[in-house]
């Protein structure tokens, strides 16, 4: 039997997300199946891995989708499409704009990874004028109901399907927890404390918050404990605002680092920062920074959003702190730093319940038998 075939497509992601690329296609390699990766390599500044340089994996180099600029994204994805699409036995989207790049082209059996609250999500976006956020978040919803009823679509989180009609195959953002991660509160090299943020960086997750975050540590530890925060930085007032509290030494911020490298970085950590504001896209979604800590043995500091809530208290791993209060957040972080052995014992906690709830070495099995199923479906 020939190994099943799928075509993976993305416009807007990094190739080295986390979801897509360490997990979702990372296990489909890892069960025999062919991929074809199309995504925006050179456009996020990466090289596309050459033929064979990862067994299984083909990349195709697409023009990325960001801002207002996206009718070239549109275009060329559509191009592939065409040409590749017959080809495989299933085609896989990670963006909600590929849902209708689809439309006019015969596909094989086509699934939506639905990532996030599609609507909500327009808020979010800088460069949407205001007077076009209610029509796009209408046409958001249109588009939801259009795919439900041309695709298959898997849900990163449960709390996604009161928006659809049908019931739709949830596979969350959990995360590969290791078996025995260093306790929380081991310094580096250097003697420090590092307390860590990892994700993506914009006003609406606390990017300001951060950086006042990281000063006064700095500042009142002396050096001692330091903010290291890991992630792309989505805007230009973002970028100088990470940039002005480097240069200034009150924080380290090494932009995006590929999932595995990132993840390195959690180990031994004080703690994982999850300072998201209280906005709609993130209310029912379980943020996925506060699993990766759990999941490498920190304790978690986070705001108030019902799912990182439910979280820590039943983890016991960590502190919920109101939104934007910066001076709470330091002044636990300050305790931690005082008695890391109390962190390190809140870290074990945390990771008690990632090995046993939240590890994509169980979820993976599940993405990739209904992968097959849809692969092997009569047509």
């Amino acid at each position: 039997m020939s190994p099943r075939r799928i075509l993976v497509v993305t416009v807007v992601h990094h190739p080295e997300d986390a979801r897509i690329r360490h997990r979702q296609i990372a296990s489909l390699l890892a069960a025999g199946w062919e991929v074809t990766f199309a995504a925006p390599w050179t456009g996020h500044g990466v090289e596309p891995p050459g033929a064979g340089a990862v067994p299984g994996l083909t990349a195709i180099d697409l023009t990325r989708s960001s801002g207002r600029r996206r009718f070239a994204a549109q275009r060329d994805v559509r191009r592939v499409l065409r040409e590749q699409g017959p080809r495989h036995d299933v085609v896989l989207l990670h963006d909600p704009e590929l849902v209708p790049s689809t439309l006019g082209i015969s596909l094989p059996l086509t699934v939506w990874d639905v990532h996030e609250d599609t609507r909500a999500v327009v808020d979010l976006r800088s460069w949407v004028p205001e007077r076009l956020r209610g029509p796009l978040r209408s046409l958001a919803g249109t588009m939801e109901r259009g795919a439900e009823r041309r695709m298959v679509l898997i849900l990163a989180d449960e709390d996604y399907a009161q928006r659809f009609a049908q019931q739709h195959l949830v596979v969350p953002n959990t995360t590969p927890v290791p078996v025995d991660p260093p306790p929380a509160g081991t310094p580096d090299e250097q003697g420090r404390l590092r307390v860590v943020y990892l994700g993506s960086l914009t006003r609406e997750r606390g990017v300001a918050e951060l950086v006042r975050v990281g000063e006064q540590l700095s500042t009142a530890t002396q050096g001692r404990a330091v903010l290291e925060v890991v992630g792309p930085a989505h805007g230009s007032a973002t970028t100088e605002q990470l940039e002005a509290a480097q240069r200034a030494g009150h924080l380290e911020w090494s932009g995006f680092l590929p999932a595995d490298q990132a993840l390195d970085r959690l180990d031994g950590a004080l703690a994982g920062l999850s300072l998201l504001h209280d906005v709609a896209n993130f209310r029912p979604s379980m943020p996925t920074k506060v699993v990766e800590y759990l999941a490498h043995a920190i304790p978690v500091i986070s705001t108030p959003l019902p799912r990182a809530v439910d979280l820590v208290e039943r983890s016991g791993a960590g502190t919920i702190v109101p939104f934007q209060d910066v001076e709470r957040t330091v002044e636990q972080l300050l305790a931690w730093a005082q008695d890391p052995a109390a962190a390190a014992d809140l870290g074990r906690s945390g990771h008690t319940l990632a090995r046993r709830e939240l590890d994509w070495g169980v979820h993976s099995e599940q993405f990739v038998t209904a992968m097959e199923r849809l692969a092997d479906a009569p047509r």
